[in-house]
């Protein structure tokens, strides 16, 4: 019984690990180019999926989708 008492936690903790590692939506190649948060392109969705992300795009995510860059875009105010 005394190993439960690390052996639970320990896996529990590295759960967490594991799913708060796998939420990641962008590629890295994307944020170091635009220098521009995953919000910025992607709206944010309430729970964690990368199908929504990417199907829920803001404008800024339209016109990088279209142009491969966000050279020229102007932000709606």
């Amino acid at each position: 019984m005394s190993h439960w008492k690390i052996a639970l936690p320990a896996v529990i903790l590295l759960g967490g690990f594991l799913v708060c590692s796998t939420a990641s939506y962008g590629k890295p190649e994307y944020t170091k180019t635009t220098k521009k948060t995953c919000t910025y392109c992607h709206e944010k969705s309430v729970p964690a999926d990368k199908d929504a992300m990417n199907k829920n795009l803001t404008d800024a995510g339209k016109y990088y989708q279209k142009n491969k860059s966000l050279d020229g875009y102007v932000e709606k105010k």
